[in-house]
């Protein structure tokens, strides 16, 4: 078992920046491919980022491609989500998700945090 917990989210201005930040533990977190989620309101829940165990590439969804930036601290068993110039359609309930040794462009995460809130006002 994975365990995550989410942190960091809160109320931003749009054009602003906010960094969230999800902690893992139960495993060897450098084994892992870890991604992150949202879920505005009233939508389903759709892809963020990726990042990949072995060597740290990404990926990231073009809604937020050059504005969000994913990294992982694997001595620190974290991983981030830096967000800038931030836009109110941006409000979302962020979930951390990991998969053991998974290819980072796939979509399937076994484990998920619980969210953290992240609010743009306009």
């Amino acid at each position: 078992q994975v365990q995550l917990v989410e942190s960091g989210g809160g109320l931003v201005q749009a054009g602003g920046s906010l960094s969230v930040s999800c902690a893992a533990s139960g495993r060897t977190f450098s084994d892992y491919t870890m991604a992150w989620f949202r879920r505005a309101p009233g939508k389903e829940r759709e892809f963020v980022a990726a990042i990949s165990w072995s060597d740290s590439r990404t990926t990231y969804a073009e809604s937020v491609k050059d504005r969000f930036t994913i990294s992982r601290d694997n001595a620190k068993n974290t991983v981030y989500l830096q967000m800038n110039t931030l836009k109110p359609e941006d409000t979302a309930v962020y979930y951390c998700a990991a998969r053991y040794r998974y290819n980072f462009m796939g979509r399937d995460y076994r484990y998920w945090g619980q969210g953290t809130q992240v609010t743009v006002s306009s």
